[in-house]
């Protein structure tokens, strides 16, 4: 089941930790696990500082698995809402990846 609300086409699922570092900066380690087609069951692994309030903020890709086996490159990341109290968001990644 696709945890996206109101999408037209779901392809994976994220599953991460956020970590604070300081009032305004999270440590993200999330690994984005694609769920349909040519990369079915493959992941990929992004970990780096995430300034939540920047409009626009890049995380290195580190690697995954699967297809994308030594990937790198990077992500960016937006936010389209933001719940403050409860910490629930609606983030946009746009995800540049180079692999073998």
């Amino acid at each position: 089941m696709c945890p996206c609300v109101g999408c037209h086409v779901c392809f994976g699922v994220p599953h991460g930790v956020r970590v604070l570092c300081h009032v305004l900066d999270l440590l993200m380690v999330m690994n984005f696990a694609f769920i349909e087609g040519k990369y079915n069951g493959s992941t990929l692994t992004i970990l780096g500082r995430n300034a939540v309030f920047h409009k626009v903020r890049e995380m290195p890709i580190i690697g995954g698995s699967g297809l994308f086996i030594f990937a790198r490159e990077y992500a960016q990341a937006s936010t389209h809402w933001i719940d403050v109290k409860s910490g629930d968001a609606i983030v946009e990644y746009n995800v540049y990846v180079f692999y073998y």
